[in-house]
């Protein structure tokens, strides 16, 4: 496990959103949810919940 410092928070945030961006790819397909990328499962979550 490692351990970054930041001077501010907007640093921080940048940093952090470049690694989520990096991992969890809004093109690559997730098992978790049924082999789709992450926007369209997303997409889907929120056009049934505004349905509901």
């Amino acid at each position: 496990m490692s351990r970054a410092g930041y001077r501010t928070r907007e640093e921080a945030r940048r940093d952090i959103t470049r690694y989520i961006e990096f991992w969890c790819n809004r093109k690559r397909l997730h098992s978790a949810i049924g082999y789709r990328p992450p926007q369209e499962a997303h997409a889907e979550h929120e056009r049934l919940r505004l349905t509901a």
